[in-house]
């Protein structure tokens, strides 16, 4: 076994989310939650398939968000693993929806950080182990760190 980092490669800030699911169905079925969910999203979605013609499958409403999706999944390329890029929209307001998809497995990350994803190869084929999601911390909050994360939550609109 061999262990391999793969970096997300995006542009800058933008979200999206990576998970696992089991099926070939998982493509559509995904695409349909987003566009439920939320009406008009811009999003792209690669998936890699692990039997039969093994390719990544894809789909989406953004040409941009369907090549960094393709792109980032090819270089995955691990069994049943899905990312989903995000324009114009963040990761809490689809999660929910995609985590119902039946055939969705676990859900690795949701963010806009910069990502390095924990690779196993055999001679099988490659597995997710984990995620590194951001930097490490470097302190505990503080009484003023406590009043900014409950002031940014309110101007976002997620706490009354």
């Amino acid at each position: 076994m061999e262990l391999k980092i793969i970096k997300i490669e995006k542009p800058g800030e933008l979200n999206f989310i990576l998970g696992q699911a089991h099926f070939i169905k998982t493509v559509e079925d995904i695409h349909e939650a987003l566009i439920t969910a939320v009406p008009g999203i811009q999003f792209g979605l690669g998936f890699c398939e692990s039997s039969g013609p093994r390719l990544v499958r894809y789909t989406g409403t953004d040409e941009e968000m369907i090549g960094l999706a393709v792109k980032n999944a090819d270089a995955l390329s691990a069994g049943h693993v899905f990312i989903i890029f995000l324009k114009n929209v963040f990761p809490i307001n689809v999660l929910h929806a995609v985590k119902s998809v039946s055939e969705v497995v676990r859900i690795f990350c949701a963010t806009a950080n910069p990502t390095e994803v924990i690779i196993a190869e055999t001679e099988q084929g490659r597995g997710v182990l984990g995620v590194i999601d951001g930097l490490s911390t470097i302190g505990i909050e503080s009484e003023k760190d406590i009043r900014e994360r409950k002031q940014i939550l309110r101007k976002f609109g997620y706490k009354l």
